[in-house]
């Protein structure tokens, strides 16, 4: 380390990935596979090709280590692509402590997050295969925001169900999303038959990720022309945010760092694998030794209170069953404000991984989130979206046990976002109307009774 740290770090556009990273073929064993919804067999490409390209299928199983990313992808990656890694110089300061913190900063991209990473590839692939339109779901918007961005480079139709509770939290998501010329639902909605269902018992549902992407698939069976993108959850969304985890290698190489302590918020996966990944790689080959540590909110602690089960990824049941962590794919979380962590799922492949023990998790509520936030935005400038929040006090959490023990230890995290449009999130905080949810086991419980059973 020089006398003088550096505060950011960056890469010429020549250094920039120009493949994506299949961690599955480091792994000590594969993940389970997904089973068909009627079945229970093993899914074969057939069974989603109705919601999925080929290319996209084919990535999801690949056995290939390295994954190259097609020219025109690259070339709208470079729109924001490399994206710059920061030293924590304020924040070190504001806390005393000895530890040294970098965070990969994810908002420079269009749509304010590291969601486009997987959208526009999502998007070339399938306006490569004809597909004129795309339905998906999102949770706090930051997925929608990024698919509608997408579409437009590749004129294509774009239609979002947005979970309820965020799409009256967040109505500016929802305009971001509609000037990018998507069409935006509130979820549970009047236009499928499952969120007509929903509605007809409860006309002011919360809504949910499940239930979202129950009517987003819907909408896409129904459409010959019409394919599905996810956000987060699968492998080849994982793939290709890995783009983050190896940028941040090489900016970190720059200045003679390794990581301690690697941090990521967790609600579908894609963020945290995205980063952790190239990691798990180099600790897998004993280049390095961090520990690897997901975090998730309080409210829905899928890692530390989830079983590890096969279910479905949707509330209807309409999708592969997936062997995850779970709360249930009825659960239904509180309306808190990090919605892109509301999921009752995580990624498969990052379940996998934390059964290996390659990985582990702690849940934080969301006051001491947002506690750690706004001492991040006072001191480093940036306002954060409220799921990198989670990661944001995990790393301060790290950063004051150094200051106790005296450590230098070296945290990285990844801040997958901004927040200029959830200061709503941040007025309730301000304000002292924020609340902590403390999720009872019942409600975990009654929502596993409805998992299926597998022999």
């Amino acid at each position: 380390m020089t006398d003088t740290p550096k505060h950011r770090i960056d890469l010429d556009e020549s250094e920039m990935p120009t493949t994506w990273y299949n961690v599955i073929p480091d792994l000590p064993e594969p993940p389970p596979p997904p089973l068909h919804p009627g079945t229970r067999e093993p899914v074969g490409p057939d069974d989603l090709a109705p919601l999925f390209p080929m290319a996209l299928i084919e990535q999801e199983v690949s056995a290939e280590r390295h994954i190259d990313i097609p020219g025109e992808v690259l070339d709208v990656y470079r729109v924001w692509r490399p994206s710059p890694l920061f030293r924590a110089t304020r924040l070190e300061e504001a806390l005393g402590t000895p530890a040294r913190i970098y965070y990969k900063y994810e908002g420079v991209s269009p749509a304010g997050s590291h969601k486009p990473n997987t959208s526009v590839p999502q998007a070339f692939y399938n306006h490569a295969e004809g597909v004129t339109r795309l339905t998906t779901e999102t949770g706090a918007g930051q997925w929608g925001s990024a698919l509608a961005y997408a579409t437009a480079q590749y004129g294509m139709d774009c239609e979002v169900w947005m979970v309820g509770a965020s799409y009256r939290q967040k109505p500016y998501r929802r305009t971001m999303m509609q000037i990018w010329g998507a069409t935006v639902h509130s979820s549970p909605s009047d236009v499928t038959e499952f969120g007509r269902q929903l509605l007809a018992d409860d006309p002011d549902h919360t809504g949910s990720l499940g239930i979202a992407i129950s009517e987003a698939v819907a909408a896409c069976v129904a459409d010959p022309n019409a394919r599905y993108a996810l956000g987060s959850v699968l492998n080849h969304v994982l793939l290709h945010q890995t783009v983050i985890g190896e940028e941040a290698l090489l900016q970190l190489a720059k200045v003679g760092e390794t990581p301690d302590v690697l941090v990521g918020c967790t609600g579908g996966g894609s963020n945290f694998g995205g980063l952790a990944f190239p990691f798990l790689r180099e600790k897998l080959a004993g280049k390095m030794d961090p520990v690897i540590r997901c975090v998730e909110p309080a409210a829905c602690p899928t890692l530390t209170k989830g079983e590890y089960r096969y279910d479905f990824g949707d509330t209807a049941g309409m999708t592969p069953l997936m062997k995850m962590h779970t709360l249930g794919h009825g659960f239904v979380p509180e309306p808190i404000h990090a919605g892109g962590l509301r999921y009752h799922g995580m990624s498969p492949l990052v379940s996998h991984i934390y059964e290996l023990g390659l990985a582990e998790a702690v849940a934080i509520p969301q006051r001491e989130c947002f506690s750690g936030a706004v001492q991040f935005a006072r001191t480093e400038g940036i306002v954060p979206a409220p799921e990198p929040t989670h990661a944001i006090a995990a790393a301060v959490r790290e950063a004051l046990a150094c200051k106790e023990s005296g450590e230098e230890k070296v945290i990285l995290t990844a801040l997958c976002g901004h927040g200029h449009l959830d200061l709503a999130a941040y007025e309730k905080y301000l304000s002292g109307e924020m609340v902590d949810y403390d999720l009872p086991q019942e409600s975990i419980d009654a929502a596993m009774a409805e998992v299926p059973v597998l022999n």
